[in-house]
């Protein structure tokens, strides 16, 4: 019975592993600063849906990993993945009865708050960044929050399907 669970976690961890690479593979100049936080997206999602088994630990761990791949200050995105993280699994209850409009301005808030810790260490540790770089990965991550609620889905469904 305990392999059927371990077998039905592979897929979300699968998805944790492909938005790790998808926020260190290089990306154009040009759209460089509207690059979606993927791993705070998925981690979002999987958090709300599965609070027993990803919550604050899983962002605690995956942030650093992010900070040793991306090379930034190690524990910013940790702490800043936790704090989101934390809250999202406090209220996931209410937030997933939320119709997608509401989810979606949720989710902006939750990346919104993410980038002003991130930005907030930054300002400790005297780094300076263009506004765009904390505000396009939020803009962005909100407009793809639909697709990606659908794409996952679609794995929570074939998970429960084949369980």
């Amino acid at each position: 019975m305990s392999s059927g669970q371990n077998v039905s976690r592979w897929p979300v961890v699968t998805s944790i592993v492909v938005a790790l690479m998808l926020s260190i593979a290089p990306w154009p100049e040009v759209i460089a600063n509207f690059r979606p936080d993927w791993v705070a997206l998925t981690l979002i999602y999987w958090c709300m849906v599965l609070p027993r088994t990803f919550s604050v630990g899983t962002a605690w761990l995956v942030g650093l990993v992010l900070d040793v791949a991306q090379g930034t200050l190690f524990g910013q995105h940790a702490l800043a993945l936790s704090f989101i993280i934390y809250i999202a699994v406090k209220f996931h209850l209410q937030i997933r009865v939320f119709p997608i409009s509401q989810m979606t301005l949720t989710v902006f808030a939750l990346l919104a708050i993410y980038h002003f810790v991130l930005f907030w260490i930054n300002g400790v540790a005297g780094i300076s960044a263009p506004a765009a770089s904390h505000w396009g990965p939020v803009v962005a991550g909100t407009i793809i929050w639909p697709i990606l609620m659908i794409i996952y889905g679609n794995i929570r469904v074939t998970l429960r399907g084949g369980g």
